[in-house]
């Protein structure tokens, strides 16, 4: 039997206003937040996306479906009082001027300054997603104390939560954030169909330099730190030694990519390094599918996007055993989890990955089978739409 489908009720009913901020609108949360704007029925929500930066394509992609977007450049990631405090006075004015009846908040700094602007402008609800943690034991005590009373301050303005995995709801009730019936998981769901059917197509391998025969190894992320893409140079020259046909492809841009390539020379395997720089959303599921493994190494991230889409390529994962990493990747299921900085597990098992095909072959179809019952991105957007309902009583539709 399918789902009922909350209908508009029969009388006429003023769409309800939502706000999506968002520190920069790019990588796995800016694709998250952009789809989750995009795919809210008009007739009920009336989006727009309130940003400080992004990237292009994406930008692009809300332009071009005619979605509202607002860039408020005083909001951007690092801390810096004097434009943060230009930001959260702006954004109060805006949210107020614009009369909004949802603020949906992401990431760190859009996550606490937007929150504190929608309170003060009276938005009567607030909603911020988790999408990795701001305070842990990635940074130092006082860094972390300062993110910590951050996030409970604004915690207790928050009407709800949206976790992307269930270790981030874990941590912030662990640190006296909200209360348990405050949180509600919903997976970045995504496009499934472009993995599933990603090939391993030689001529997209030859456009980055790779031959038919080279084992890939990839790595999606942002070139900066967190990321563990230290620990893969770090692993990369005995893998070299032990199979000269790996290959190293780092999705991505950042500001550390000069310090990567240098790296990659003083190794002597700028050979066997690939930088492919920022590139399109679309353009990931062509990427992970010439790609026989994906790393992923991140010392600090909610769930990230790129390991399910791996997964729905049938491409195996070695990750570190950080935040939501387990949530997805079963060890010895569907690819192979580690203790972060765990450098010899790391280097036996990709060298594993590489030499064994069937392997690979046998990890990848048990992943695949794993997303696909839980990452669709229409699953993502059935959720979000049953929590706004919830969360807006007297709309005149009722929840389904």
């Amino acid at each position: 039997m399918s789902t009922p489908v909350p209908v508009l009720a029969s009388r006429p009913v003023a769409a309800k206003k939502v706000a999506t901020v968002i520190t920069r609108l790019e990588g796995g949360a800016g694709q998250h937040a952009l789809r989750g704007a995009l795919s809210m029925d008009p007739a009920r929500f009336e989006m727009a996306i309130i940003t400080g930066s992004g990237d292009p394509a994406l930008l692009d992609q809300a332009a071009a479906a005619g979605l509202e977007v607002l860039t408020e450049p005083a909001l951007r990631a690092p801390i810096a009082p004097r434009s943060d405090l230009r930001a959260l006075a702006r954004l109060r004015d805006l949210l107020g001027r614009r009369g909004f009846d949802i603020v949906h908040t992401h990431t760190a700094k859009a996550g606490v300054l937007g929150r504190l602007a929608a309170h003060r402008a009276g938005v009567p609800v607030i909603i911020h997603t988790i999408h990795g943690p701001s305070f842990g034991s990635f940074q130092g005590p006082l860094a972390n104390a300062v993110f910590r009373a951050a996030e409970q301050s604004a915690g207790r303005i928050t009407t709800h939560f949206v976790s992307v995995a269930d270790a981030m709801t874990r941590q912030y009730l662990a640190a006296g954030i909200g209360h348990p019936e405050q949180y509600t998981k919903i997976l970045s769901g995504f496009d499934l169909q472009p993995f599933l059917s990603a090939a391993n197509d030689p001529a997209v391998r030859a456009t980055y330099g790779l031959a038919a025969g080279d084992i890939v190894i990839g790595k999606i992320a942002r070139l900066f730190k967190l990321k563990g893409h230290d620990d893969l140079f770090r692993v990369a020259p005995e893998l070299v030694r032990d199979c000269p046909q790996i290959k190293f492809l780092l999705v991505g841009s950042g500001p550390w990519r000069e310090r990567f390539e240098q790296k990659a020379r003083a190794l002597r395997l700028e050979k066997h390094f690939v930088f492919t720089g920022l590139v399109p959303p679309a353009e990931v599921a062509r990427l992970v599918g010439i790609m026989d493994v994906l790393a992923h190494l991140s010392l600090r991230e909610g769930l990230a996007r790129a390991l399910p889409q791996a997964l729905a390529a049938a491409r195996p994962v070695v990750a570190y055993d950080c935040d939501g990493a387990n949530e997805v990747v079963a060890d010895n299921e569907t690819g192979f989890l580690l203790r972060p900085g765990d450098l010899a597990g790391l280097r036996e098992r990709l060298g594993r990955l590489a030499g064994d095909a069937a392997l690979r072959e046998r990890l990848g179809r048990q992943g695949r089978e794993f997303v696909r019952e839980r990452f669709a991105v229409e699953k993502m957007i059935h959720d979000l739409l049953r929590l706004y309902l919830k969360l807006t009583p007297g709309n005149g539709i009722p929840p389904s």
